[in-house]
């Protein structure tokens, strides 16, 4: 993901952040700020982080052998993790990655299933050794976590895998290949899939191509979860751009773009907002979906526990019902959710961020959304407009930029979740 850092305090066109919606990174380094406690509370234990969504065996196997208070690396990246995101763990040897996840893998799967439901991808049989015994040790003998670490014993491992199909494969790129090239097992019902030392494998060029099949060609990745763990991924933001274009990772969904949303709200704390969504198509309508005004709305009413009121404008609303909205917001703190009706007409000078959560058809209609932040007497406030885009997107962002003659900053989303 990407996500822009600068704003122009007093500008009728502030600089312009645009969001690339990929896989969350979350990358970690221990010399943190103070503010940071500020910023995420510390949870006590490892069962708090997890909040339910870890099979309670699976943690228990985990608190037995010493794994209560969870490292700084499974305090940051477990939320994310467990919700199912695409993700890049980037954190140092030894910081307690393999157990994050692993407890992802564990919450993913179905263990009254006969399937091959996970599969981690390790560059060495060392390391293969190494997460097959913790995986073991959370497993107990709720479900089989299978090692297919050495070639010499692949022909064995193929009959036991057609007698009864493993839930967690832990294999080396080029066992892992042989056996799904022989038929041994499907990867369609994987659910969760981990590139362990991806850098390391990506180095190789003997390894390569086969990960690359894997990623693309043994399972689809809008099916799946896709993790990337590495202690160093040197052209990170080159990997970042090479897992949306080579189509590693999901693209980001409206329910996932909604978190993203909710996150930047979170960084930016706003001292009020407009958020703009896409008009309600007629197919849409016909098929009984709701308004993504609606769905914009709720969601943040559910999921914003900030201070200000969030309200809905809406294109169908009568004129009291849009007179009635436009007086709630009048001297206060306000998230006003609505398409481009709020962006002509509406003076509302107390707004210093703007967010594209859908494209505008135009530039035109863009410059109007842009021109409801930095007015005057607010203008001295730090203002900002926010663009959350797909990289399928980015040429149209672009093509405003040219139009309008302004300058669009993009940074990796990861910043958000970076702390240093």
């Amino acid at each position: 993901m990407a996500v822009a850092a600068a704003f122009a305090p007093g500008s009728l066109l502030p600089t312009t952040p645009s969001t690339h919606l990929a896989p969350f990174t979350l990358r970690f380094r221990f010399s943190l700020l103070p503010r940071r406690a500020a910023v995420v509370a510390a949870a006590a234990t490892l069962r708090e982080v997890c909040a339910g969504r870890v099979p309670d065996h699976v943690l228990q196997r985990a608190e037995e052998v010493g794994y209560v208070v969870p490292t700084e690396v499974q305090e940051q990246s477990l939320p994310l993790l467990l919700s199912g995101q695409d993700c890049i763990l980037h954190a140092q040897t030894g910081s307690g990655k393999t157990l994050a996840y692993l407890l992802s893998v564990f919450s993913a799967i179905d263990f009254s299933r006969s399937s091959v439901q996970a599969l981690v991808v390790v560059p060495t049989r060392e390391l293969g050794m190494q997460v097959t015994k913790v995986a073991r040790l959370l497993a107990a003998k709720a479900c089989t976590v299978m090692a297919l670490l050495d070639g010499g014993m692949l022909k064995r491992q193929k009959s036991w895998v057609k007698a009864e199909p493993p839930a967690v494969i832990v294999a080396t790129v080029a066992s892992l290949c042989q056996m799904v090239e022989r038929r041994a097992f499907s990867l369609q019902s994987m659910r969760v899939l981990v590139i362990d030392e991806v850098d390391f494998i990506f180095g190789s060029s003997k390894q390569v191509s086969s990960l690359r099949k894997i990623l693309t060609s043994y399972s689809a990745a809008s099916s799946r979860q896709t993790i990337f763990a590495s202690a160093s991924i040197p052209q990170h933001n080159r990997f970042l751009h090479d897992c949306v274009q080579h189509k590693w990772t999901k693209i980001c969904t409206k329910k996932e773009r909604l978190h993203v949303l909710l996150s930047l709200l979170e960084r930016d704390a706003p001292k009020s907002g407009i958020i703009f969504v896409a008009e309600q198509s007629e197919r849409s309508k016909k098929a009984g979906n709701p308004p993504s005004t609606t769905v914009v709305a709720e969601f943040l009413r559910n999921a914003y526990k900030g201070s200000l009121d969030v309200l809905l404008l809406e294109e169908d609303m009568n004129f009291n019902a849009r007179a009635a909205s436009f007086s709630e917001v009048k001297g206060r703190g306000f998230l006003l959710v609505s398409t481009d009706i709020a962006s002509r007409g509406f003076d509302l000078p107390q707004t210093s961020h703007i967010y594209n959560f859908d494209l505008p058809k135009t530039a035109t209609d863009y410059l109007h959304r842009a021109g409801r932040t930095g007015r005057e007497p607010f203008s001295r406030l730090e203002c900002g407009v926010t663009t959350l885009i797909t990289e399928d997107e980015h040429f149209v962002l672009q093509r405003f930029q040219n139009e309008l003659k302004f300058h669009c900053e993009e940074l990796p989303l990861e910043s958000m979740f970076t702390f240093s």
